[in-house]
């Protein structure tokens, strides 16, 4: 199995929607069909002009990614049927490789996406609530 991780290319942006799609199913089931609706379209047009985004390709495929805003993780998502396999990790990797110190926001009830962030070594220094949508949302650090 070939892993690479590259810079994102519009090529890839059917392969990204697809695997944001799968996971935010999975992570995110406390999220309106509207607000995410809202999301897919604010990816392409939204988020990724404005964010430094690297891919995760594996047999030519993308199945991961990560987007970052200086040294904020914008968005973090691996296709669920790569999960636990250290791809999230190799993703972080990257960024932690970029910027060392990171920082990072999740729902507090993404119980994945927040397991993965203490495993990782984030540590919680705020919450407040997203506007949005109403829901708790956790403010992490890291520093190496």
């Amino acid at each position: 199995m070939k892993v690479d991780i590259r810079t994102y290319s519009e090529g890839d942006l059917e392969d990204l929607l697809l695997t944001w799609e799968r996971a935010t199913k999975l992570a995110h089931p406390f999220l309106t069909e509207s607000f995410l609706e809202k999301e897919k379209y604010n990816i392409p047009n939204l988020y990724l002009p404005n964010a430094d985004t690297w891919v995760l390709v594996i047999s030519e495929r993308v199945v991961g990614f990560i987007a970052l805003i200086g040294n904020e993780v914008g968005a973090l998502f691996v296709d669920p049927e790569y999960h636990r396999k250290g791809f999230g990790k190799l993703l972080m990797d990257k960024a932690q490789g970029l910027h060392n110190r990171l920082e990072v926001e999740v729902f507090k009830e993404n119980s994945l996406g927040r397991d993965f962030y203490q495993r990782y070594g984030f540590i919680v220094q705020q919450q407040k609530i997203h506007k949005e949508t109403g829901c708790q949302l956790l403010r992490l650090f890291y520093t190496p």
